[in-house]
């Protein structure tokens, strides 16, 4: 293996990615300039109510803007480059990625009026382009969506392997596997480092090809006697092709229902990733003229997303479409952890319809990964041949056990490291180690507002949706202080009010009580002053506490007369 002789160190910064699922954001530098690989969001759960998206915290490509050469995608995901159109307009610089990734990204940019500012350019598999220190080759790799890359990254250091999200199918839907060649002649040459995806690392075995799901589908489909619903994530175009090939050959013509179905399947048909039959697609506002039995709709939701398509299908919602006794309604997706209640909600509101719904509880070969498991991830170990290690795209728990796996593979023990977002880790040829750490975390897109939701609104969203909320209107006397009549409670989330009026005038007893017994009475101190909305508030926050075991926000609204 050939050693640089180069001093100067290479630089790896996760801001993304590391230590979780999704919101990948790579950059790695040298000599004082920095390329920035994907740029993706993660979703909000149940301790962020009323986020939008999440993006990654890049106040440190903020203060080094100018020593940004370039961003490269490797591939459309929404977690690999879903942040683009909040995070690019502040940074710029040219954007490089394939022909899919690129419709897609336009897409975003068009709706956030910046596609007449960025500079976009194709990049094509094994053709090499330079951004300023960095020679970089896209490799081809298969994943859950067409045209994904891994990158050879290249400086006088070395050579670093990212590989992106991955998988190693030999047969995939669209003929065009893994480019285990070119990986392999890297491998020959020398790989200074290898940065591997971690996401399915606890799975064993090897990749499941994608066109083991078609025989699934040819035995489903002829056998369904009513409108058949196949629900799949919008950007597996390899998935959404085997469904319409099957559909047309039992004489179904073809309905897509989803906003984001429609998007990826118009890019995918423009770049030659998609062959549709003549005659099979039909407007999803023909439904009522063509026999239920003749028609597959592919629909997006197959996670419970809500205000979905399937969802609004499932609560008879949509204005096109409804489900009957009869029907069969396919998941061909995973339940993702963290959806699997959501999901079991939408399937049983689909039952009691009248459909069969087939999932991968019940059918497990109706999906297959788009990430590598332990196998593959051995043979990109093997192919690569890497003098050091770093496992991204995924947990801790996902991390240290790929970290493992390269040791076992002959990674040296201390030139496999685990970074976490934030970490500026130094490789210098020799040696790899964290050697400092930058600004990283999340930021909460909610509306139009990117970053001015923090910690404290969010334990007020969260408080709010817990215990609900009081209003307690106070009219004094502005000379002095003193109540001129009874205060008035609104609440919202507490208690229902018809019902509880009792409790709300022993309430509003409590106030006027404190009103009457000062600042003593509350367990103020002498020093402290105390005025009307302090002592009100404190007041109903220990009778709800006391009667109810329950924190409501309490917001006073004092009136001076």
């Amino acid at each position: 293996m050939s050693r640089s002789t180069s001093s100067t160190p290479f630089e790896i910064i996760p801001l993304g990615g590391l230590g979780e699922i999704g919101m990948n954001l790579m950059v790695y530098g040298y000599g004082g300039q920095y390329i920035v690989v994907d740029c993706g969001l993660t979703f909000p759960d149940g301790d962020t109510p009323g986020i939008d998206i999440i993006i990654p915290d890049t106040s440190f490509l903020a203060e080094n803007r100018d020593h940004i050469v370039g961003f490269v995608l490797t591939h459309g995901h929404e977690d690999h480059i879903g942040a683009m159109p909040h995070i690019w307009p502040d940074l710029e610089g040219p954007i490089y990625g394939s022909s899919m990734t690129l419709a897609l990204l336009k897409g975003k940019f068009t709706e956030h009026n910046l596609l007449g500012r960025a500079t976009m350019v194709e990049m094509r598999n094994r053709e090499k382009f330079q951004l300023g220190p960095f020679n970089i080759c896209p490799i081809q790799v298969t994943h859950s969506i067409v045209d994904a890359s891994a990158l050879a990254i290249t400086t006088p250091l070395g050579t670093i392997i990212h590989t992106g999200d991955f998988k190693i199918d030999h047969t995939p839907v669209d003929d065009h596997p893994t480019d285990l060649h070119t990986l392999a002649q890297y491998g020959e040459k020398g790989v200074l480092a290898l940065m591997s995806d971690s996401t399915n690392i606890t799975r064993s075995g090897a990749t499941t090809s994608e066109r083991e799901i078609t025989p699934v589908f040819e035995e489903i489909f002829p056998k369904a006697k009513g409108l058949l619903i196949v629900a799949t994530f919008s950007s597996n175009i390899q998935r959404v092709q085997q469904i319409i090939s099957v559909a047309a050959s039992v004489g179904r013509k073809v309905i897509l229902n989803g906003r984001s179905m429609l998007n990826y399947v118009q890019a995918a048909r423009e770049f030659g990733f998609l062959d549709v039959p003549p005659d099979t697609l039909v407007d999803i506002k023909q439904f009522k003229n063509y026999p239920r039995n003749k028609l597959v709709l592919i629909s997006t939701g197959s996670q419970g997303e809500p205000n979905s398509s399937l969802v609004r299908i499932a609560a008879g919602e949509h204005k096109e479409v409804v489900v009957q006794q009869g029907d069969v309604v396919v998941f061909s997706s995973k339940f993702i952890p963290g959806n699997e209640r959501t999901i079991w909600t939408l399937i049983n509101m689909l039952f009691r319809n009248g459909a069969e719904v087939i999932h991968e509880k019940n059918v497990p070969e109706i999906h297959v990964s788009g990430h590598a498991p332990e196998e593959d991830l051995k043979l990109m170990l093997a192919l690569t041949r890497p003098q050091f290690f770093v496992p991204i795209h995924g947990e801790p728990r996902h991390l240290h056990r790929h970290r493992r796996l390269a040791i076992k593979m002959g990674v040296a023990e201390e030139k496999a490291l685990v970074a976490e977002n934030g970490d500026r880790v130094a490789l210098d040829g020799e040696t790899i180690q964290v050697v400092d750490q930058v600004p990283s975390g999340r930021v909460f897109v909610d509306g139009k507002g990117v970053g001015d939701i923090g910690d404290i609104v969010l334990r007020d969203r969260k408080h709010l949706s817990e215990d609900g909320m009081v209003v307690a209107v106070l009219i004094v006397e502005k000379a002095s202080g003193k109540m001129i009549q009874r205060p008035e409670l609104l609440t919202r989330g507490v208690v229902y009010e018809d019902e509880n009026q009792e409790l709300l005038e022993e309430a509003k007893e409590a106030v006027e009580l404190a009103l009457e017994m000062g600042p003593k009475a509350m367990d103020f101190s002498e020093e402290e002053s105390a005025g009307v909305r302090e002592l009100s508030q404190r007041a109903l926050r220990r009778f709800f506490k006391k009667r109810l075991g329950r924190r409501p926000i309490v917001i006073p609204l004092v009136m001076e007369m």
